[in-house]
């Protein structure tokens, strides 16, 4: 798959997941804009009945007073056109009839005189406005925590707040922190609505009601983040791998391309110096045919190694082998290495050199493999040198056991290179330099033998300027036997 049909699909991906979230986003939108607009409408309907039962209280408080008088005042005149009743010609009981009449009368006449005077405070009976409220709020299924006020218009002021008078002073009460809450609010409805001019409004505040509009919303919403977070996860987790099977992709068509190439020579020198040797005219000499024998051998031995070398990384994958544990004199180690390094340096013209400083370069290991880790490090460092290679090698004493820094001046690494330069098949880019051979596979093993080894490893590069490998096999360990 080429990269514009996987960023095609990435894209397409994206898009849908970027589809699924807005319209969860709008379904939860309208999902509380419904219930917020549920609950206004339930408020206003608790208050408007509220309003409605204070005025039905008033009203039957008014109406124990008997509108029906006699219509004569307390001097037996007539009031409002009636006319005169002489008293005399009255019974006992009219003439007591009467006087209950007239009394009423004068109550209901005083009534009407004070009624407007009268402050809306002392109209409302605070048990009667709490219970109303709790009851119709109850009834419309509204049972959280509130804060109300009754609002004067006239001294535009708050004269009751949460089922207590307020004592006026000659400030209003509005601006205080609670009071403001509540004057603030959108839910109010007017008080004693029949009359000319309503005298207040009755004002309600809930202070936990964003948390109420959301409390059956956020389970969902919870279900929805965790189920998009699991397809992001999924999709991210989907790209890398697809990316990284890319990648494997190339590295292990370059590992074949590579193998191909690095057996394709001894075959046909193989191949040639077979065909030399058949011939009639080199049968019967028998120092070519020593000599094309020796090379028989030499390309063999180097079949062998390639193919050993990819079978050792199988089996480092697997781990599936087994470590000799010996004590190992690194210096020796490393002076072995050298010589054959040197020999293939100054093929270039180049050196190696070294400086063994370590007090006590006694370590524990695999003789073989700790062999194999400096000769390809060594080697690495002279084919990644394009002329002349400088090549040193350092020992010192740290804490944690034998620190060995393999050092060259060769072409050196990029950080992104950095990254990459331990996994299996991934060969540093060389430039304009193609006679770089190999499989990708020395440093990987290097990497997997250190871990094995209980050992540390870090590199230090700068384009055009060089590497630095740094080691650390530990003075004693146990390894484990791989089953």
């Amino acid at each position: 798959m080429n990269k514009k049909a996987i960023w095609a699909i990435i894209g397409l991906m994206s898009v849908a997941l970027i589809g699924i979230v807005l319209l969860q986003m709008y379904w939860i939108r309208i999902s509380i804009q419904e219930k917020q607009d549920k609950f206004n409408l339930n408020v206003t309907e608790a208050l408007n009945r509220v309003s409605l039962k204070l005025e039905v209280v008033e009203d039957k408080r008014n109406k124990e007073i008997d509108f029906n008088a006699s219509g004569f005042d307390e001097y037996n005149q007539p009031i409002d056109g009636a006319p005169p009743v002489n008293e005399d010609l009255l019974s006992d009981k009219d003439r007591t009839q009467r006087y209950k009449q007239l009394e009423r009368q004068r109550q209901r006449a005083s009534y009407r005189e004070l009624i407007n005077g009268i402050p809306l405070g002392e109209r409302i009976n605070l048990n009667d406005l709490n219970v109303f409220l709790k009851n119709e709020l109850s009834n419309q299924a509204i049972n959280i925590a509130y804060d109300y006020g009754v609002y004067d218009r006239e001294e535009k002021s708050f004269v009751i707040i949460n089922g207590h008078y307020v004592i006026q002073d000659k400030a209003p009460l509005v601006l205080l922190a609670g009071n403001k809450n509540i004057y603030n609010s959108q839910y109010r409805v007017d008080l004693f609505p029949s009359e000319l001019q309503s005298p207040g409004l009755i004002m309600i505040h809930f202070p936990t009601r964003t948390s109420v509009l959301w409390s059956g919303v956020w389970r969902y919403l919870l279900l929805s983040s965790i189920f998009i977070g699991i397809i992001l996860f999924c999709f991210t987790y989907s790209v890398l791998v697809i990316f990284m099977q890319k990648k494997l992709s190339e590295m292990k068509t370059d590992f074949i391309n590579n193998m191909t190439h690095e057996f394709k020579t001894p075959i046909a020198t193989i191949s040639l110096a077979a065909d030399s040797i058949t011939s009639p005219m080199i049968l019967n000499n028998a120092d070519k045919v020593k000599r094309f024998a020796e090379i028989i051998k030499q390309e063999n031995k180097r079949m062998n190694s390639q193919v050993e070398r990819v079978l050792q990384m199988a089996v480092l994958d697997k781990r599936d082998f087994q470590m000799k544990v010996t004590t190992i004199d690194l210096h020796q180690v490393i002076k072995s290495a050298l010589e054959n390094a040197a020999l293939q340096a100054a093929k270039k013209g180049g050196t190696v050199d070294s400086e063994l400083k370590a007090g006590n370069p006694i370590v524990q290991g695999d003789m073989t493999h700790i062999s194999n880790i400096i000769n390809n490090l060594l080697e690495n460092a002279n084919k990644y040198s394009p002329e002349k290679p400088k090549i040193k090698v350092y020992t010192r004493n740290v804490p944690s056991g034998v620190e060995v820094i393999v050092e060259d001046h060769g072409i050196g690494m990029t950080k992104e290179a950095l990254k990459h330069i331990f996994d299996k098949f991934y060969r540093v880019h060389t430039g304009d330099i193609h006679n770089v051979k190999g499989f990708g596979l020395g440093l990987s093993y290097v990497k997997a033998m250190i871990t094995a080894h209980n050992g540390q490893i870090e590199v230090k590069s700068v384009p055009g300027k060089g590497s630095k490998f740094y080691l650390v096999f530990p003075h004693q360990q146990k390894i484990p036997d791989a089953d």
